[in-house]
């Protein structure tokens, strides 16, 4: 079952959130140690926490659609009395005090806390093989990287051992991972999920975000991860959002801006998924033109900017102290961002708004952006150079091409699976709209969803 489909069937009593669980459980075990998508597994907790949600929803007490539904957790995301390791040596036993607000919300919600999976370490690549676990590996191709960081939400749901999970984005590691695993997973607007509790990669850039099977169920999600949170600094005091409300409504008339930054360099199966894309939704009225983004270069240097000298501050000191229990590669990388000069950082952030903005002006001629969510298709675990645009070029800067800017500019984007390579392995499609309108990307989402 889907979901949302599961959610009705426990509302209904037709199923039990213990039956629900111990059948996540057994998948996990069996399939696990196939695709090290789980870190840690909660099997005590999450039996305990099934049969209190069996005794509610037996009394009418249901919360929500995720009641009773076992949801898994990316290793950088602190749960209390739970192992959290940051895919790291340096973490390998540290179990926190607290839960990061989005499990606090989860936990309200009535879902089940199956498990923490694995991350690249401390959240920083977009391959998902550097992390003191060992490499994930891709479910529709156990020798391919599932994308990162957030791999082991990923796997988890392409492999079928849960319906949902978390991940975070400080470059594209919700949504690199969803295109490589074939699921669907939402950078929402920076500031519209709390960051409290989440192990900062880059603290301007990080968003949490729901990766799931379905573009609706990642909307129903969203309606429970989103709201203001004082303890967060950066959070967005808005008003409540219904994130599924124009789910199934037309998108006839609609205006969809093919931005050329993004097709320049792009494999062929890749653009013949894209482009078939594209028909579903000129089959459906929407208008679609070919635009340019202004400022869209600078934009992303100024995201590898702020990315390398903010994750240096982060691990300043555990570099220092703890150098030697860093994964190697990601030893270097962080290493490296020392050579960023305090003017350039300062630079990057006071042109920020002014970049946005300009990024922004888009929406004046079209509704929404249509983009390849990765250029490639996924790379080989510890792949680090590959063809492209006719050249060798790193697997990292490959893969982190189409996702950054909207890291640095904030806004919501939306990956969706859009069919697979000749060799079996999953693309997917990335829809970028103004701050705050997640809800239109979720109508969009859908309505090619239910046309592929």
């Amino acid at each position: 079952m889907d979901l949302l489909s599961l959610s009705e069937s426990l509302a209904d009593k037709k199923i039990s959130p213990k039956e629900i669980v111990e059948e996540s459980l057994n998948k996990i075990k069996n399939k696990n140690s196939i695709y090290n998508a789980f870190i840690t597994i909660c099997e005590e907790e999450a039996l305990a926490a099934a049969a209190l949600a069996e005794e509610e929803i037996s009394k009418g007490k249901v919360k929500g659609p995720f009641h009773g539904i076992p949801i898994a957790i990316k290793d950088v995301i602190f749960t209390q009395g739970i192992r959290t390791t940051m895919g790291s040596k340096l973490y390998e036993n540290f179990v926190p005090d607290y839960d990061a607000t989005v499990v606090q919300k989860l936990k309200d919600a009535g879902a089940i806390i199956i498990g923490k999976t694995h991350s690249h370490e401390f959240a920083y690549g977009p391959t998902g093989d550097r992390s003191f676990w060992g490499p994930c590996r891709n479910p529709h191709n156990p020798d391919k990287i599932t994308g990162g960081s957030s791999s082991g939400s990923a796997a988890a749901i392409a492999a079928d051992m849960v319906n949902a999970a978390l991940g975070t984005d400080t470059g594209g590691s919700i949504r690199i991972p969803s295109s490589a695993c074939g699921i669907v997973g939402m950078k929402p607007t920076y500031g519209v999920i709390s960051k409290y509790g989440i192990y900062p990669t880059a603290n301007s850039l990080d968003h949490a975000g729901p990766m799931t099977k379905t573009v609706k169920e990642n909307a129903v999600l969203l309606n429970i991860l989103a709201g203001f949170d004082e303890k967060d600094p950066y959070s967005i005091n808005q008003s409540k959002e219904d994130y599924t409300r124009l789910i199934g409504k037309s998108i006839s008339g609609k205006v969809i801006g093919l931005p050329s930054f993004y097709f320049r360099n792009i494999d062929k199966e890749v653009s013949k998924a894209i482009n078939e894309v594209i028909n579903v939704y000129q089959e459906q009225g929407a208008i679609i033109e070919e635009i340019e983004i202004q400022g869209i270069e600078e934009i992303a240097g100024a995201q590898v900017i702020t990315i390398q000298a903010e994750a240096n501050a982060v691990h300043e000191k555990n570099l220092r102290d703890h150098g030697s229990d860093y994964d190697p590669e990601v030893y270097e990388r962080i290493r490296t961002s020392k050579t960023i000069h305090s003017a350039e950082y300062v630079a990057a952030q006071q042109k920020r708004n002014t970049l946005t903005s300009l990024y922004n002006q888009v929406f004046e001629e079209v509704d929404i952006l249509v983009t390849p969510t990765l250029p490639i298709l996924p790379t080989d675990i510890n792949q680090r150079e590959v063809l492209f645009g006719g050249k060798l070029v790193p697997v990292r800067q490959a893969l982190l091409g189409l996702t950054s800017p909207t890291n640095y500019t904030g806004n919501p984007s939306l990956s969706v699976p859009c069919g697979f390579s000749n060799n079996g392995l999953p693309i997917g499609f990335q829809l970028i709209g103004r701050h705050m309108e997640e809800a239109l990307l979720y109508q969009f989402g859908y309505v090619y969803e239910k046309q592929k």
